[in-house]
């Protein structure tokens, strides 16, 4: 399998049972994370309109993971191309600015699945690379669930009294990721193999912050629509979920 092709498929923002795989831990992991928010709104511990907020980003979040699984899943059964990093770009900020655009009203909803239906097309490809190897479904399963536990934990300690304010780091973070993406975008076109695990290795950690950052935006009232929330927490599992799993390909793949 081509590290250049795994690549492309990893940095613009495989089968059927690892899609299905996929959508069921996120699923699970905003299940109980709105369990989480329940108790945290029973408890007092945030404004009430903070947690419904937070209540109705991790329901959306649960059914758009579970529907870009299956479009994944459909994408890598019928073993569909990949789409080309320009088709992608374009497609991935196109479907972002009109979700942004339609965020207050139901049209947002529909943008919202339309986004994170593309972004799941994108992965369906590179699920099926992964599958051609001898440990591809290993590698899969061990970068979602990876991806679940770390998700569920960043989410319980961006609530306790403990944690790091990241509202802090906003910039720190905004220039982080942009400068990843750059040098993701290089490491594609210059191919350079060693850039593109480096690259991999930055966007889990910054995506790592950023579910931070979202989480306490969400709970301390800056972040108010739902829409977005989803669409920024959507993002940061799904980078960190492809970034894991092109690590471990790299250091644990078997051809």
């Amino acid at each position: 399998m081509s590290e250049q092709n795994i690549a492309k498929s990893t940095y613009p923002a495989a089968g059927a049972k690892a899609a299905d795989s996929l959508s069921a831990a996120g699923a699970s992991s905003a299940a109980d994370s709105l369990s989480a928010a329940d108790s945290l709104s029973a408890a007092g511990a945030i404004t009430p309109t903070a947690a419904a907020t937070l209540r109705n980003t991790y329901r959306l979040l649960a059914m758009t993971l579970g529907f870009s699984a299956v479009v994944a899943a459909t994408s890598a059964a019928l073993q569909l191309p990949y789409p080309g990093i320009v088709l992608t770009l374009v497609g991935y900020f196109g479907l972002l600015f009109a979700t942004s655009h339609l965020r207050n009203s139901a049209w947002g909803l529909v943008s919202v699945f339309a986004l994170t239906g593309f972004m799941g097309y994108t992965l369906g490809p590179l699920l099926a690379a992964y599958l051609t190897l001898s440990n591809g479904s290993t590698l899969i399963a061990t970068s979602m669930g990876t991806t679940g536990i770390v998700f569920l934990a960043l989410s319980a300690y961006a609530r306790s009294e403990r944690a790091v304010d990241m509202l802090r780091f906003g910039t720190f973070l905004f220039v982080g990721v942009l400068t990843a993406f750059v040098l993701g975008l290089s490491a594609i076109f210059f191919e350079i193999p060693a850039l593109s695990l480096a690259v991999s290795g930055l966007f889990v950690l910054l995506m790592s912050g950023l579910i931070l950052y979202e989480t306490q935006n969400i709970l301390r009232g800056g972040e108010t629509n739902y829409i977005m929330a989803t669409v920024t927490l959507f993002v940061a599992i799904f980078n960190l979920f492809t970034s894991l799993l092109h690590l471990l390909g790299f250091f644990g793949g078997e051809d």
